[in-house]
């Protein structure tokens, strides 16, 4: 059983699971009944996306410092007891459940989705 970090709204993989979307804000345009069939997410859980602020940190982040600024604010977020239980909870989930935590977001690289995976890891989450 494995968790899976993917971009919210391309076709899922055989055998993905629930489709978890960290995300602020729903997708524009989508009534919720299109969520899951239009491969957005399954359920929404906004509680592991960044803050406005740091979100706003994160998309203008053109320079390594400030990309690093960004990651600093965010692991601080997600220190918070109650992301922290989230995480850990979702860590846990991997060792048994498939499923998939993701944003909208092109470039993994430069998406929280990717600091997202290094704090499941870190928590001991099995993945793909």
């Amino acid at each position: 059983m494995v968790v899976r970090i993917v971009r919210l709204g391309t076709a899922r993989n055989q055998d993905e699971g629930i489709r978890i979307g960290t995300v602020r804000r729903p997708p524009r345009g989508v009534p919720k009944t299109g969520f899951a069939s239009g491969n957005w997410y399954d359920v929404w859980y906004p509680n592991l996306a960044p803050s406005v602020d740091t979100m706003k940190l994160g998309q203008e982040a053109t320079t390594p410092a400030q990309w690093a600024a960004f990651i600093r604010k965010y692991r601080s977020e997600m220190s918070a007891p109650d992301a922290s239980r989230s995480i850990d909870l979702l860590a846990a989930l991997s060792q048994q459940s498939n499923f998939s935590v993701g944003c909208y977001c092109a470039d993994e690289a430069h998406c929280h989705r990717s600091v997202l995976r290094e704090l499941l890891a870190e928590k001991g989450a099995r993945f793909e």
